[in-house]
């Protein structure tokens, strides 16, 4: 039998590719999904753990994300805000400090803005990155480097640099100052409004409730459990096929693969040595996220720990039958055991006394071959040498994603602008 052929493969039925699918179905292409998982949401992923639905991966929106806050309206979905903090814990000099949140906000504030004073200078139009070239002058700067120039040892600089580690999900060593000042750019300079933008609003059904809504409204098909191997692009039409032997063709493709995922598909012809490297060396996240459940109910904390611990920041999220669920972030998935109530414990511990960890919830993000990160943050040099580079079509082959989207990379909001962008491109290349 024929095999049917499609207008457009999206590869990755994350919001990247089930916007781009959408999109295009909209204007009357054919559109076919494949996804290797048997869900949807790519990194975002609502699932039912320690007694309720729980976010696994990716969570928060706010309305300073210009995309993501049009598709909650097109579709009627309202966000509900996490528990406003009662208490705050942190480290800094050594020693464990208690106190209120505005107290630990003030203290973040006293070097966080001066350290991203110059977000608007580098970038005036943070949906634009790539206008101007002053930015360049620093992309090889670090921001452990400059925060490490700009401020002294002491209580204050522990503080900023155990900020921004929560903020990458990873090292400071290599994580780039221009992300930093990108995404502070995109609340206006507002480094308070940017914090909140990470970690305060969700969706009211959760990120799949979303997912589940863009896919509806798109005519396209889509194949789960189809794990791409190679991707061919020859004579006016792009086959792809599965690790199992599986086959599909198409006009053209999306590819929403996570830039640490991409190694693992085989191109034909080769990608460009900058795309290879750049999906090889673009990203510094290798945190962990994860869930634990406290026994008793305590008032709503937030923790913040040192930059070198293994979980270094605590938040609390719900109440549910007389326990306590909460969240926790650190910048090294390698280094704790996110299944392990012990270990979580351990951690907690030093910042949290009396708070007892009876189960956790996790993913590793970091081990999962169809991942390889956590959220996208990218090292120093990714954006002056690789991001027009991983963002430029290979012939028929276009690519999307949060890990490289102009705007909110690492967010929803990122995922659906790129994806917005290549369903532009693909119905350009199949008119043309």
């Amino acid at each position: 039998m024929e095999r049917e052929t499609f207008d457009v493969i999206v590869v990755g039925a994350g919001f990247a590719g089930l916007t781009a699918a959408r999109e295009l179905t909209r204007q009357g292409f054919s559109v076919h999904i494949v996804e290797a998982r048997e869900r949807i949401g790519g990194r975002t992923w609502l699932d039912h753990r320690l007694g309720r639905d729980l976010e696994i991966g990716g969570t928060w929106v706010h309305w300073t994300q210009p995309y993501v806050w049009a598709e909650l309206k097109r579709y009627g979905l309202g966000t509900t805000p996490s528990p406003e903090p009662e208490r705050a814990f942190w480290w800094a000099d050594g020693g464990r400090h208690e106190g209120g949140p505005d107290e630990l906000l003030a203290l973040i504030g006293q070097t966080n803005g001066e350290f991203v004073q110059e977000s608007r200078k580098y970038f005036p139009e943070p949906f634009r990155p790539l206008t101007r070239d002053d930015f360049k002058a620093i992309d090889d700067v670090s921001v452990q480097d400059r925060i490490r120039d700009q401020f002294p040892s002491g209580p204050q600089r522990d503080i900023l640099e155990s900020f921004w580690t929560l903020n990458f999900n990873g090292s400071l060593e290599n994580a780039a100052l221009t992300q930093a000042l990108r995404w502070v750019a995109l609340t206006n300079g507002d480094w308070a409004v940017n914090f909140e933008a990470c970690a305060t609003f969700k969706i009211v059904g959760g990120t799949a409730a979303l997912a589940a809504a863009i896919l509806a409204d798109s005519k396209a098909s889509i194949e789960h459990g189809f794990t791409v191997e190679t991707i061919s692009d020859d004579s006016g039409f792009v086959d792809i096929r599965s690790s199992d032997g599986r086959t599909v063709r198409a006009r053209t493709a999306i590819v929403t693969v996570p830039l640490h995922a991409l190694k693992a598909v085989a191109f034909e012809p080769p990608l460009p040595t900058a795309k290879a490297e750049g999906s090889r060396l673009g990203q510094v996240a290798k945190g962990a996220k994860v869930w634990f459940r406290l026994r008793g109910e305590h008032a709503p904390f937030v923790a913040l720990g040192g930059a070198d611990w293994p979980l270094n920041f605590f938040q609390v999220e719900y109440t549910l039958d007389g326990d306590t669920i909460a969240v926790g972030f650190g910048p090294d998935a390698s280094r704790i055991g996110v299944e392990d109530p012990a270990a979580v414990q351990a951690q907690l511990e030093r910042l949290v006394p009396g708070a007892e960890v009876v189960a956790v919830a996790s993913h590793n993000w970091v081990d999962d071959p169809l991942s390889g990160e956590t959220w996208p943050m990218h090292r120093t040099g990714f954006l002056s040498t690789y991001l027009s580079a991983m963002q430029a079509a290979h012939g028929r082959v276009l690519f999307a994603g949060s890990d490289i989207a102009n705007g909110w990379g690492g967010f929803i909001d990122g995922a659906i602008e790129s994806g917005m962008e290549a369903a532009l491109d693909a119905a350009s290349l199949l008119a043309g």
